[in-house]
């Protein structure tokens, strides 16, 4: 299919083969996209090229989310290569390990709270500033990633799940704010899958197993689902769709009990 072709998009977050972010860049290359995708610092540069030229990619960009100075340079870079950009995908999200493992109160601290929502929300809003102007006339579209922490208590996701929920916030102020210029802004919310940046979450295989038992599909899904959903979302076929966080969970977020016989156990 070619829901993309001819659009624009730069997709922040690639580090490996398994995080969602790869597979969103591989969903949007299959559908035409032209991509380009930045690597937070030169120890990830290689891998990421490489990844990318398997996509047939060609456009690499550094892009130290927490540094507005390399932000803006991004997208100045990007100008030079490109006369318009189409949709911006954020998949990015950090705390300390230390913030993600034990009880909320005892392990939050100021400064793993601050460097949470300060890469994992607040970079959303850094990239739409500096995406403003390659995106004039475009009708663009902004995307991020999510997680049910956002809205319910998960053991361990603790300072996480705050960021999250001012991640999902923002999607409903940016997309008022973008929408003057024609942009939608929306949210994937997806479910667990075991990628790199989930394994500091301790226990993560454990929840992984709990959400495929009492996910109505009986299973956990794939970042191929996650990528093809942020591809539709990211086309024209989904035009009307602004401010929304869609779960790609399997619908687990719907179910209050798994089942009688779960409770019963």
């Amino acid at each position: 299919m070619d829901l993309l072709k001819g659009k624009n998009i730069l997709i922040v977050g690639v580090a490996n083969k398994h995080s969602i972010a790869a597979g969103i860049a591989q969903s949007m290359s299959e559908n035409g996209a032209n991509i380009a995708l930045t690597y937070q610092n030169e120890r990830l540069k290689d891998n990421v090229t490489k990844l990318g030229k398997e996509w047939g990619i060609d456009t690499f960009l550094p892009c130290d989310v927490s540094s507005d100075e390399e932000i803006k340079k991004t997208f100045v870079d990007l100008g030079s290569k490109w006369s318009h950009l189409d949709s911006v995908i954020h998949a990015v999200g950090f705390a300390p390990r230390e913030e993600l493992d034990g009880d909320f109160v005892d392990v939050t601290t100021r400064e793993g709270f601050q460097i949470a929502h300060d890469v994992s929300s607040y970079s959303f809003i850094a990239l739409a500033k500096e995406a403003r102007d390659l995106m004039k006339d475009r009708n663009g579209s902004l995307l991020t990633l999510s997680y049910l922490g956002s809205q319910m208590t998960l053991p361990n996701y603790n300072v996480m799940g705050l960021a999250k929920a001012s991640l999902e916030a923002s999607v409903r102020y940016l997309a008022v704010s973008m929408g003057k210029d024609g942009h939608r802004v929306n949210a994937i919310s997806a479910g667990p899958i075991k990628t790199l940046a989930a394994s500091g979450v301790k226990n993560f295989r454990k929840m992984l197993s709990y959400n495929a038992s009492r996910s109505p599909i009986g299973r956990n899904i794939t970042t191929k689902e996650v990528g093809d959903t942020a591809t539709f979302l990211s086309s024209d076929m989904a035009s009307g769709i602004s401010g929304e966080v869609l779960y790609v969970d399997g619908g687990f977020n719907i179910t209050a009990m798994g089942s009688i016989e779960e409770a019963e156990s």
